[in-house]
């Protein structure tokens, strides 16, 4: 039998179960670690500046294509604890994510050992499985285990600290017979399907609510099968958005408080029914649940048997992976017909395009500073179907949500429960190392940016062209929009002068010199009519210099986005909707006045 490091061990099944890139920072105690990566070579490695970082990278990289498993890695002590976040992140939008730490040796775990610290237990809350490796010998049997169950049932991230005297100690172990574990997925049943299908057929008024369950299945050519099959309008929510094209004719546009469109919450109230497959039923899709549910039949398809009346009691609920549902979904519904038993819809289906030609948002405006409505106008002429997106949180992505165009799955790359500031960086990196190919864009509001960028130097040293976009007022703006309920407008404000940059006023940091500093390049666009030609110099300048470019859009300092704090039928229009066709020449469907 052949005798190596556990550490080794460890690398070599990485390998075997997929592993071809890795993002971490080395220290001390996960050094031999790093050693058995050189020594087994196979597994490139991305180094990032922060180790939260690392962790983001690493989610992105998992959600850029079917069976990605990213690979975060750091040492003892304050790398895990920065890692918890990327955790959090992980699980909360069910994104298989590999966290590897090294640990103090075993015989001073519990000795106050420097850095030593029970990160098993700090992570078990975010993680399907956090363990500390206490035997080399059980190495192999743990990463075998991870996998099994990062793939398993609801995808999530899963923890390995391992000590350092255990990373050397010297075990048997073939990598050449390993075999990964069969993952366990739910299936739904024939008679689950039938079932579902027969309340459908009863409705007059049927929606699709298609959630990010369907992507992580890689299941959204099945799920637009069945809605064409049966003539069913598709609400993608935010973490499924892509499922279906934007301009696809059954895409009802999306409902929710905030990342929504007119058009779709106005047809989600005259649904009565809604057939839910992987999605979780988010407060911000929601609203308040009286106001979504009131007059509506509700059946839930979700992978994950718990989630099933979790939020509230559907009428039917099936626990089943969204691939195995939608699969019989859609042999059902060819077999109904074929026999002629599926309901003609094609009237509700167009009344959707109708508001969705009717319940638009303005975009166009030519303020000075400008308004961030235009750049996501000017972002839709400049980047096309191809385009990964990718963002967290903010009022910029919310304004994204609610105007940008996406046509393929994963081509819209939200942290969507977690939303840590400073994600958008570190995932943009881990999408664009894991599709080289595709145009990456980021979207950040000026906090988000600032929160992590010294990942731009990671992108510089490791040539990992992507352009970010970058829109600043100076404002931690969806704190200060939330803060107006409270009659306060506190701790919110990011401007100050710069008496380097004189030049921007009140706006603070000179985010393009930082980037620069950074390695990479930078333009800063102040008129609105310069958009266009910012953009098209970004790619230009990306594809030159392979870094990231950043574009930074200066704002007016306020502007409220349409939202809502309570319900989905009350949704505050705080800025000029289009009435005419010019005020919205991006819109999905030209404006019908």
């Amino acid at each position: 039998m052949p005798r190596m490091t556990a550490a080794r061990a460890a690398v070599e099944i990485l390998k075997r179960e997929g592993v071809a890139h890795a993002f971490g920072v080395p220290g001390a105690a996960i050094n031999p670690f790093y050693a058995a990566l050189k020594g087994a070579g196979g597994i490139d490695h991305t180094l990032a500046r922060h180790v939260e970082g690392a962790s983001h990278m690493a989610e992105g990289y998992t959600r850029t294509h079917p069976g990605n498993i990213g690979v975060c890695i750091g040492t003892s002590g304050p790398a895990g604890t920065d890692m918890i976040t990327g955790l959090y992140s992980a699980i909360g939008d069910s994104i298989p994510i590999l966290c590897i730490t090294g640990q103090a040796p075993t015989a001073v775990i519990l000795k106050e050992d420097f850095q030593a610290v029970d990160i098993a237990s700090i992570a078990k809350p975010v993680t399907k499985a956090a363990t500390t490796v206490m035997e080399a010998a059980q190495v192999p049997g743990v990463f075998q285990q991870a996998f099994h169950l990062m793939r398993s049932g609801r995808p999530g991230p899963v923890l390995i600290d391992l000590p350092i005297d255990v990373q050397l100690t010297e075990i048997e172990f073939d990598p050449e017979t390993y075999e990964p574990l069969p993952a366990f997925k739910p299936a739904a049943t024939r008679a689950q399907i039938e079932k579902a299908v027969t309340l459908l057929n009863a409705s007059r008024r049927p929606l699709i609510v298609a959630g990010g369950g369907i992507i992580n299945a890689d299941a959204s050519g099945l799920l637009v099968e069945f809605a064409e099959l049966t003539g069913i309008p598709v609400v993608p929510t935010l973490m499924g958005w892509g499922i279906l094209a934007d301009d696809h004719e059954l895409n009802a546009g999306m409902v929710g408080l905030q990342t929504s469109h007119r058009y779709g919450n106005a047809t989600f109230l005259e649904s009565d029914f809604v057939l839910g497959i992987g999605n979780r039923w988010a407060n911000r899709h929601t609203g308040k649940l009286d106001v979504y549910t009131q007059g509506r039949t509700f059946v839930h398809v979700d992978i994950e048997p718990t989630q099933i009346g979790k939020i509230f009691a559907p009428d039917y609920g099936i626990a089943s992976d969204a691939k195995a549902a939608l699969e019989l979904f859609v042999e059902v519904a060819r077999e109904l017909k074929a026999a002629g038993k599926l309901p003609d819809r094609s009237a509700w289906a167009a009344s959707t395009q109708e508001r969705k030609a009717q319940l638009q948002r303005r975009t166009h405006f030519d303020d000075i500073p400008m308004k961030p409505q235009r750049v996501y106008e000017e972002m839709n002429k400049a980047f096309g179907p191809e385009t990964r997106y990718v963002t967290t949180i903010g009022l910029s992505q919310i304004a994204g949500a609610q105007m940008l165009h996406v046509y393929k799955p994963r081509h819209w790359i939200n942290c969507g429960q977690a939303g840590p500031l400073g994600w958008t960086i570190p995932a943009a990196l881990g999408v664009a190392t894991a599709d080289p190919e595709t145009p990456v864009v980021a979207l950040s509001g000026d906090y988000d940016f600032q929160f992590m960028l010294e990942e731009l130097a990671v992108g510089a040293q490791h040539k990992i062209p992507y352009i970010h976009v970058l829109v600043n007022n100076a404002y931690l703006g969806l704190i200060r929009q939330a803060q107006r309920n409270l009659e306060i407008n506190f701790q919110v404000n990011l401007e100050f002068e710069n008496i380097n940059a004189p030049e921007l006023g009140v706006y603070g940091v000179d985010h393009v010199r930082v980037a620069e500093g950074l390695g990479c390049k930078a333009i800063r666009v102040t008129d609105p009519s310069r958009l266009g030609a910012a953009f098209e110099e970004a790619k230009k300048l990306a594809a030159e210099h392979r870094v990231p470019v950043v574009v930074e859009a200066i704002l007016e300092r306020i502007t409220n986005i349409s939202m809502s704090g309570s319900d989905i039928a009350s949704v505050n229009e705080w800025e000029d909707v289009a009435t005419e066709p010019g005020h919205a020449p991006t819109a999905i469907k030209p404006l019908k006045v």
